[in-house]
């Protein structure tokens, strides 16, 4: 799996790969170097991070999305999966009519109430995270009194709403 983050402020790779133009070029060296997931983030997650509304987050991800997607078409490499990593439905559903294949919801579905009828209205397999609140804030919400036990259940409440939907 190659992360590919379309934001300036990344802390995986520092912001690196902000224009379509840099990031399809990103995504090409993850390809030579045998991915066969690409993960595409429009919105960074890192501790502190200041949120950042859907057109801005669509307006990074997508134009990467659209290349990939036909690159991968034009190379025959149906083998290599796109997934997209948002916590915005409207974002989610964009990339996967785009040809994005799997949802990543670092929230669980908790920040967008629509992300699990969006993956089963389109049939988007969904990644679910633990996760207490937006990074602007999640400093103050780390506070455990059994951390496996809480994050276990927390994810049990998650993955049941995903079911349900």
């Amino acid at each position: 799996m190659g992360i590919l983050n379309a934001t300036p402020d990344s802390f995986s790779d520092g912001g690196k790969f902000r224009s379509p133009k840099d990031a399809i070029a990103q995504a090409e060296r993850m390809l030579a170097d045998g991915v066969d997931l690409i993960d595409i983030g429009g919105e960074s997650t890192r501790p502190g991070a200041p949120r950042v509304a859907p057109d801005v987050e669509l307006s990074r991800v997508m134009p990467v999305i659209e290349a990939l997607t036909a690159e991968l078409a034009e190379t025959n490499r149906r083998d290599v999966r796109i997934s997209i990593d948002t916590m915005n439905a409207t974002t989610a559903l964009a990339a996967v009519s785009a040809g994005a294949h799997i949802i990543n919801d670092v929230s669980g579905g908790l920040a967008d109430s629509k992300m699990f009828a969006v993956a089963a209205a389109t049939g988007a397999e969904i990644v679910i995270s633990h996760w207490r609140g937006f990074s602007d804030g999640m400093d103050k919400l780390n506070t455990y009194l059994d951390l496996a036990a809480e994050v276990a259940a927390e994810l049990k409440l998650r993955i049941d709403a995903a079911v349900a939907a």
